[in-house]
């Protein structure tokens, strides 16, 4: 094709790839989000009802669980055991873990973003008592999002193919020689 190029792993520059996510990326998502909420909460606090700390430790418990499977995958790419044999993982269990880090990432952006644009703005009124009051939630809650999107950053990064390939291990792949 005219006027197309390739890249070194043969797509071309139109095609999409799937691509480490990147933590810029992820700040961008909780600034955008955070001014979002800091403006929601200016206008509308008064409506909104008591922040209850414990309503974010499923972030918590979602980085925790996280973090749990970026232990299982590593350990088993590390010792070479992702496939489709028994005592294995399959490599589907990989991309889909891969596919949850991604998402998770992106929620613990949002999580930290909202927070800490609540965060700010209850800071910015501790002469309310209510805001007082809600700011210990707002803490936690912008801890979880940082240690949600911490723990799928890492567990994406587990997810990776190792770079150098076994040499004891033979080329099964066919010869078009």
């Amino acid at each position: 094709m005219v006027g197309r190029t390739r890249t070194p792993g043969g797509r071309g520059d139109d095609e999409p790839a799937l691509g480490p996510t990147r933590v810029r990326d992820l700040l961008a998502i909780a600034a955008v989000t955070g001014v979002l909420l800091w403006v929601v909460a200016r206008y509308y606090y008064g409506g909104f009802p008591s922040l209850p700390w414990p309503a974010s430790l499923i972030l918590y418990l979602l980085a925790g669980l996280e973090v749990m499977i970026a232990f299982l995958v590593r350990s088993r790419v590390a010792n070479r055991k992702v496939g489709p044999g028994e005592g294995q993982l399959h490599p589907i269990n990989v991309a889909r873990s891969a596919a949850l880090a991604k998402a998770s990432a992106v929620l613990g952006a949002i999580a930290l973003g909202g927070w800490s644009g609540l965060l700010v703005f209850l800071l910015s009124r501790r002469y309310l008592d209510v805001a007082v009051a809600d700011l210990p939630a707002a803490v936690v809650g912008a801890v979880g999002g940082l240690l949600l999107a911490a723990a799928a950053l890492w567990l994406e990064y587990c997810c990776r193919a190792p770079d150098d390939p076994d040499p004891e291990i033979t080329d099964t792949s066919p010869n078009p020689a």
